[in-house]
């Protein structure tokens, strides 16, 4: 048993605080990178990284005792990002109001709170930085049309993208996530990364992987 199986352990026998705290401090780069792609760009000034983190993380302290139910079929990871999310959409909703559920309109929520792999935030991601008066019109109409182009894309092949590439899961964690086989995850992976560089084609700027 290596040591993240033993502090996991530790928390689902006892709740032990010590071994939460460590495995909060050892997750925490990894969970930044889930809220900062999550974020919605029409946030990105107004919300907090490491705010939304640590509240995440005080809430799951709060609710430790549902990770320790039997119930609870997901690994710590997946739980503790489970709850972060969750509060990253609370304070979608404070701020957007109903302009958060429109937001999210075209991307079921795939059994866990704040899966909203929408076309926004992806096309947001995949597009390079520009920061001339001229190049950010031209990344603006390019935003547009590459939003339009990712809505022709399944749900799940948007969101299996964003899990994997931007938030860097693992297959097995990927297909945890959206209640796939591992075979099906990964298979939706490669399918979807094709159907992603195809779309690219028409756009230079861009995140080069998916060129």
């Amino acid at each position: 048993m290596d040591n993240t199986e033993a502090l996991e352990r530790r928390v689902t026998d006892s709740g032990d605080p010590n071994a939460l705290g460590i495995l909060m401090s050892n997750y925490q780069e990894r969970l930044s990178r889930v809220i900062r792609f999550r974020i919605d760009p029409r946030l990105y000034s107004r919300i907090d990284p490491d705010d939304v983190l640590q509240e995440g993380f005080l809430e799951a302290t709060r609710r430790i005792s549902e990770f320790r139910e039997p119930t609870c079929q997901l690994p710590f990871f997946l739980w503790l990002r489970f709850i972060v999310l969750q509060k990253l959409t609370q304070l979608h909703r404070h701020h957007l109001g109903v302009q958060a559920r429109d937001a999210a309109r075209d991307i079921p929520l795939y059994h866990s709170a704040g899966n909203q792999a929408t076309s926004v935030v992806l096309a947001a991601q995949l597009l390079g930085r520009v920061t001339s008066p001229s190049g950010a019109a031209i990344r603006e109409e390019n935003r547009r049309q590459l939003e339009d182009a990712l809505r022709q894309m399944e749900d799940i092949d948007r969101e299996v993208l964003a899990l994997r590439h931007f938030e860097q899961l693992s297959n097995s964690e990927t297909a945890n996530v959206l209640k796939l086989s591992q075979a099906a995850a990964s298979n939706r992976y490669f399918r979807a990364v094709r159907r992603l560089k195809h779309i690219m084609e028409d756009f230079g700027d861009c995140d080069p992987q998916f060129r």
